[in-house]
């Protein structure tokens, strides 16, 4: 089956650095949309960075500057590089794939367990 596995999160004071990496496991290798989403404690999910079939990035306006998203179409590997951390970057993070479109607009449909990422002042 497809699993999605997400690892890198922990606690980091304002300023400093974090590196997310997720793996997908039951995939053979290929060109997916990918992508890294959030979510804090009473707000909705929200949509960090993504990265398309080709290798196109968006990023959040929240973000951008910061954060830098990366792929791995052999390893099927996703890494989220988190520099200058902010209290409100504090969400759990979550690793997302589509795995079944091949063209047209990416559907985030096979996603991960999360990782906890807290930043204090």
């Amino acid at each position: 089956q497809v699993q999605l596995v997400e690892s890198g999160g922990g606690s980091v004071q304002a300023g400093g650095s974090l590196r997310l990496s997720c793996t997908v496991y039951g995939i053979t290798a290929g060109r997916y949309c990918m992508g890294w989403f959030r979510q804090a404690p009473g707000k909705e999910r929200e949509e960090v960075a993504t990265i398309g079939r080709e290798g196109l990035t968006v990023y959040a306006d929240s973000v951008k500057g910061r954060f830098t998203i990366s792929k791995d179409n052999y390893k099927r590997s996703l890494s989220l590089q988190m520099d200058g951390l902010k209290p409100e970057d504090t969400a759990m993070y979550y690793c997302a794939a589509d795995m079944v479109r091949i063209r047209g607009a990416c559907a985030y449909e096979s996603w991960g367990q999360g990782t906890q990422v807290t930043v204090s002042s």
